[in-house]
Parts: C-alpha cells; structure tokens; sequence
C-alpha cells in the first residue's frame, strides 16, 4: 500500500512540474509562434477588418470635435491641437498591431531575462522529499488508510489547479490577442 502511495505522491509532483513547463513555455512564446500562430493570424484579420471601422469613427470624432469646438478651431493653436491628436489617433489606429507586438517581445524579453537570471529550472524538478517517502514507508497498514485518503485527495486537487492554471494562461492569451484584435474601434476615441 506504501508503493502505491508514494506512486501517487510522485505522479502528482510530475504533472504539477509538466504544467508549469508548460505554462513557462507559453509565456515565453511569441504571439506569432502560439499554436502555430493560427490565432494571431485570426486577430490579424479581424484587426484588418475593423481598421476601417476604427478609420471612419476617427473622421467623424475628428469633425464631431471641429463642429464643436468652432469658435477655437480659429485660433491656430487649437487647430493644431485638433490635427495633432488626429494625426496621433490615425497612427494608433494603423499601427496598433505593430506597437502590440513590440510590447509582446518586450514583455517576453523581461520575463525570459528574469526567467534566466533567477535561474529557477528547479521549479520544474521539484520531487517528492525523503522524509515524506520514510514516514509513508513506516506506517502501518491502518495507519496508512488514511494517508492514502489525503495523498488521493491531494493528487486530484493538484490535478485539477494544474489544469485551472494553464486554462487560465491560455485564456489570457486569448484575451489579449482579441483585445488587439477590436483594438482600432477604441481607439478611433483616441
């Protein structure tokens, strides 16, 4: 029974260090190399798309805000004003993709630089300790009956917020990739 235990004690420790390897390589991934970068092509399109929605919304704040304002327009200075934040507004609108993907190569240089300066590989080689392995060993039959109770219980619950998390990253990224993907419409309010 102790075998059978201390199995399951390792089996849970290795799927826990599998999904943070996992979770790792995800971070570290560019958004052009994430699931053969089929999603980011899909943003990209969708992106394309509603560029020109984001284009005619900006031309209609921009003379929604000339209309508006008239009586300042006159004064050089607020004309200017008004043409610096549409000039500002067109190139965040036909750039966006561009500046996310900048800032997705700088994230992941950071998090790779302190990845490596941490020099934290050993988080994915975590194993069961000694001690632990000993006492399981010299428990008795009775004795054992409810520490395989715990280490069953125990297992699933690693199991299951393995995979909690590494939905929760996948789910992130996906968030992320839309929210650039729909980024030209908001930012016609620029």
């Amino acid at each position: 029974m102790s075998d059978a235990i201390i199995e399951n004690l390792e089996n849970a420790v290795s799927t826990w260090n599998d999904k943070l390897k996992d979770i790792w390589l995800l971070i570290m991934q560019s958004p052009e190399d994430f699931k053969n970068g089929r999603i980011w092509k899909l943003a990209g399109n969708i992106h394309g798309a509603l560029q020109a929605v984001g284009y005619a919304l900006l031309v209609l704040f921009f003379l929604v805000g000339g209309v508006k304002s008239f009586a300042e327009v006159k004064k050089p200075e607020h004309a200017l004003k008004l043409f610096v934040r549409f000039a500002l507004a067109k190139g965040v609108i036909t750039y966006g993709l561009e500046l996310m993907t900048a800032l997705f190569s700088i994230v992941q240089g950071i998090v790779n630089k302190v990845f490596i300066t941490a020099s934290t590989g050993f988080i994915f080689n975590s194993g069961l300790p000694s001690s632990i392995e000993d006492a399981v060993e010299d428990s008795g039959f009775i004795e054992s009956i409810p520490i395989w109770a715990v280490t069953f219980v125990g297992s699933l619950f690693i199991t299951i917020l393995s995979f909690v998390m590494i939905m929760s990253v996948y789910g992130r990224f996906f968030r992320l990739y839309m929210y650039t993907a729909i980024a030209p419409v908001p930012l016609a309010a620029f």
